[in-house]
């Protein structure tokens, strides 16, 4: 359990008391803190300290504070965990290849597993969105189906973890997406193209063709590749 803490920065040291009892197990998620004082107590450090290390938990989701009945170890981690990692994409100004790289990485391998857990309501709105891309011609709305397309397939791989991360760059790459689109539709010949391979990833997630799915989404990614100025 708990050993008494001695360090310069002792706030740092409760945090990470806290932290391996969660790596080992001794803390699961929804169980409850002991209280500030019991904290105190038990680390031998004062109570500001305690409340110090448990703001820093709260602020990268690890704890939550219910008013009223103390300090929990989050259920509920969606989102929580990546805000401070959207935070150091922005300020690291990471390059728009960077960004792409990572996603092109993920998302194919994305699609893949979709491919094989995708439900049947997640191909119906996959299909509305193609139908709709294809009818609309109103960019601002194509970018948001768009986004909402590739949303989907991360969603239906359910993996908690590239879900997360992939909406965390989704919000870091809201301008590139749009500037990649643009380029290629500066293209009328793309236009066809970048339709055609919505369908394509579509086909091949109703399929449930794990390889057909990777190498529409690689060619996606190709097209962007050689539609923008890096």
């Amino acid at each position: 359990m708990f050993t008494p803490v001695k360090n310069s920065k002792v706030y740092d040291q409760v945090v990470e008391q806290i932290k391996k009892m969660i790596i080992e197990g001794t803390l699961k998620k929804g169980d409850k803190l002991p209280t500030e004082r019991d904290l105190s107590e038990k680390l031998n450090v004062s109570r500001a300290s305690v409340r110090e290390a448990i703001r820093a938990l709260e602020v990268i989701g690890i704890l939550e504070s219910r008013q009223g009945a103390g300090n929990y170890i989050r259920e509920n981690f969606e989102n929580s965990l990546f805000e401070p990692l959207s935070m150091m994409f922005i300020l690291q100004e990471s390059s728009p290849h960077e960004i792409l790289e990572i996603r092109k990485v993920l998302e194919l391998e994305t699609a893949a597993l979709a491919s094989k857990k995708i439900n049947e309501e997640e191909l119906q709105f996959l299909s509305s969105i193609v139908d709709e891309m294809r009818n609309c011609i109103d960019e601002n709305k194509n970018l948001s189906l768009d986004k909402s397309f590739h949303y989907t397939i991360a969603k239906a791989s359910r993996n908690l973890l590239i879900i997360n991360f992939l909406e965390v760059t989704s919000q870091l790459m809201d301008n590139f997406i749009k500037d990649s689109r643009l380029n290629i539709l500066s293209k009328e010949s793309n236009r066809a193209k970048l339709m055609k391979q919505h369908q394509y990833v579509y086909d091949a997630l109703k399929e449930r063709n794990e390889l057909k799915a990777y190498e529409a989404m690689k060619e996606h990614f190709r097209l962007i590749e050689e539609n923008y100025n890096f």
